[in-house]
């Protein structure tokens, strides 16, 4: 099962593929709100799209970022695609790392989806 997680800047993609990898799952982190493609996470043929999300205040206590809402919005509006195709959405705001990682277990557990309807024949995993 192929795993890819997108969001904008410090909403924690990075922490969740890694702690999924250390679990043995296909994850991976697409920096989808940094392309102008906005179908880059198709790209992977992902079985299961997680979209983590962060408020701007969030963001800054994670990170020192230069930037404000504006670019917040312009990430947001690059993950547009992925967020309607989404197979979980996740506002990491009150979250730790463990309860992201839990909602995603929780949810791969659970799933019956098999897959793979989020990449086309002409699409092939790298």
């Amino acid at each position: 099962m192929r795993i890819v997680v997108v969001g904008p800047c410090a909403s924690g993609k990075t922490t969740l593929v890694n702690r999924l990898q250390e679990l043995g799952f296909d994850a991976r982190n697409v920096a989808q709100e940094h392309s102008g493609v906005k179908t880059l996470w198709r790209k992977m043929c992902p079985d299961v799209v997680v979209m983590l999300d962060a408020s701007l205040p969030v963001i800054r206590q994670r990170r020192k970022v230069p930037w404000g809402e504006e670019r917040l919005i312009a990430q947001r509006e690059r993950l547009r695609d992925a967020r309607e195709h989404a197979s979980l959405y996740i506002q990491t705001d009150p979250l730790t790392r463990e309860e992201v990682a839990g909602r995603v277990l929780d949810y791969i557990a659970g799933s019956t989806d098999n897959g793979g309807t989020n990449c086309s024949k002409s699409e092939a995993r790298p």
